[in-house]
């Protein structure tokens, strides 16, 4: 695990300058990561939440969030359960803090820029199994994970004068629909009219939105949409 954290330069992840402080995240992962007890479980948590991955005064999250989420989540399930727990309870307050302007997103390996809230989302919902075993906090993690849905495109036919986009669905899709952000290939457009056509069965992810208003072209394979609300 302290090989991981220390192959990050954390000063090189962006963040505001007043705010964000990447000392903080690397000491306080590797103290979370080395912690056998409560008191140094809580003594890792106050760096990480006072600046290293988000600042817990102003309820702000930092870009380092994103990147120290995998991180977190092996201390989750590998370390000390007093880490473990501090770890649950960075990652619930990244997901609902907000990121300062300027420095709302993070670039992943591969694709375009993704709000923070998102890739962490993401990166919990990869340990669902774990998580679901680990009693209600784990359980409440994934329930707001869900909160921050996906939508991968695969193709899009049109449907009238709207267009039925056809893919993969991550996390709970709200019954009552806010603007959505449509991602192709970095370029962002809000969209104000996508309603779920069809739901994932259960064990599948596949699922067709209907988005209204456009052409089959503006949704073309690749495209991801995201809530809106996650990218502001």
């Amino acid at each position: 695990m302290r090989d991981a954290i220390d192959e990050v330069d954390w000063s090189a992840v962006p963040g505001h300058p007043d705010w964000y402080q990447p000392e903080h995240a690397a000491r306080g992962l590797r103290a979370l990561a080395d912690a056998a007890h409560l008191v140094q479980a809580a003594e890792a948590g106050s760096l990480l939440g006072g600046g290293g991955i988000v600042h817990g005064h102003s309820g702000a999250v930092f870009p380092a969030a994103a990147v120290a989420a995998p991180l977190l989540l092996g201390i989750v399930q590998h370390g000390h359960p007093a880490a473990g727990e501090t770890a649950l309870g960075l990652l619930d307050e990244a997901l609902s803090f907000r990121p300062l302007p300027g420095y709302t997103r993070v670039l992943p390996p591969h694709g375009a820029a993704v709000p923070i809230c998102c890739v962490i989302a993401d990166h919990v919902r990869a340990r669902t199994a774990p998580l679901s075993r680990m009693g209600g906090t784990g359980k409440a993690l994934l329930a707001d994970a869900a909160e921050h849905w996906r939508f991968d495109v695969r193709e899009s036919v049109a449907d009238g004068d709207d267009a039925a986009a056809f893919g993969s669905l991550a996390g709970r899709f709200p019954d009552v629909v806010g603007a959505v952000e449509l991602n192709v290939a970095g370029e962002f457009t809000v969209l104000d009219r996508v309603g779920l056509e069809y739901a994932p069965q259960e064990g599948s992810a596949e699922a067709c939105l209907r988005v209204g208003g456009r052409l089959p072209g503006d949704l073309p394979p690749g495209a991801v949409l995201y809530p809106a609300e996650c990218g502001l």
